[in-house]
């Protein structure tokens, strides 16, 4: 139907008198979904570096999707897995997979408006911009509750409630609910808008308020308490290497400590690629950022999900054991 009005004008539809009501009312509808596209598509001036940044980020957004997946999957499957520590770490990958996921979707939105050179904001756009902040606060708060239960396990470990599938599983529900729902001021106040200079829909820097607001709960305050775990269990573990008590307890304090330590890494990790972020933030105070400064920000946000992935595999050893002696089954039985 669409070719056939390609060929007609408005004036040779309208003097077919006997049928003329019908193909001026499909005429006015493709004449209408013509304009609302042009409208919201209008062509956009790009730089030669935006392709292979879009690229990169793709990359690295899709290595971290597929290795979460494989690994909630190991989790959820293999009967082994099934305790209240890789309850929380299998939190951790679905919360890195999920947001994955997220990055992903935003780096092919970039994407495909850097390739047709257009402003155009899809339905999704804020919603995407609404579960960044949502699941960056879940990632952070993931890492936090491996903290609190290895606090737990090395300071109170006779209290058996605390450390009980069911109350972390209640801890795990709670961070979910305050993570999902603590950006609906951004929502609401449609501070989460388009920007076509950087083709992403997020708040801009200049919302100090409601950034310093996610900043703090996303990240300052779940990996202060991280940092603060740190350092009472390595004076706990100190004091407990100076008085005589049972070898098995000071093992487990001194694993559930590696465990800590383990996390800090992934912190530091987090941090040090989050930098370019933080800094662009702290720059809206005194002047305007760059006008890309969405597009460096993000860069920096998708290789530190990469790392921490690797990270994660490196540190979890009986995954990694896992796939190990998997892969080593499979080239076995094809020789």
């Amino acid at each position: 139907m669409c070719y056939v009005f390609c060929f007609l004008s408005k004036e040779s539809i309208i003097n077919r008198s006997f049928i003329h009501p019908i193909y001026l009312f499909l005429f006015s509808i493709i004449e209408f979904k013509i304009m609302t596209f042009n409208n919201n598509s209008i062509k956009v001036n790009i730089e030669s570096w935006f392709i292979p940044m879009d690229i990169l980020m793709i990359i690295c957004t899709g290595f971290v999707v597929i290795v979460a997946l494989i690994f909630v999957i190991i989790i959820i499957l293999d009967k082994t897995f099934r305790t209240v520590p890789m309850m929380l770490l299998c939190n951790s990958f679905l919360s890195e997979l999920i947001f994955g996921c997220i990055m992903l979707s935003m780096a092919i939105f970039t994407l495909k408006n850097d390739l047709k050179q257009i402003e155009y904001e899809d339905s999704f756009c804020i919603f995407r911009g609404y579960m960044s902040y949502s699941i960056s606060a879940v990632r952070s708060h993931s890492y936090l509750l491996q903290s609190i239960y290895s606090y737990i396990s090395i300071i109170y470990p006779s209290n058996i409630n605390y450390q009980s599938f069911r109350f972390q599983f209640l801890l795990i529900c709670l961070t979910w609910f305050i993570s999902i729902i603590h950006p609906l001021p951004f929502l609401l106040t449609n501070q989460i808008k388009y920007n076509v200079d950087n083709q992403i829909c997020h708040m801009h820097f200049q919302s100090s308020l409601f950034i310093f607001y996610t900043c703090f709960l996303s990240y300052l305050n779940p990996i202060t308490i991280i940092i603060i775990i740190y350092f009472k269990l390595v004076r706990y573990v100190q004091k407990m290497n100076k008085v005589i008590i049972p070898t098995n307890q000071l093992l487990r304090a001194q694993r559930e400590l590696i465990m800590v330590r383990r996390i800090i890494i992934l912190v530091i990790v987090l941090i040090t690629l989050g930098l370019p972020y933080t800094i662009l933030f702290l720059m809206s105070f005194f002047t305007d950022p760059p006008k890309y400064y969405f597009r460096i920000a993000f860069l920096s946000v998708d290789l530190s999900l990469a790392c921490v992935i690797m990270a994660l595999f490196q540190f979890t050893d009986s995954i990694k054991i896992f796939l190990i002696q998997k892969i080593n089954k499979w080239t076995f039985q094809l020789l």
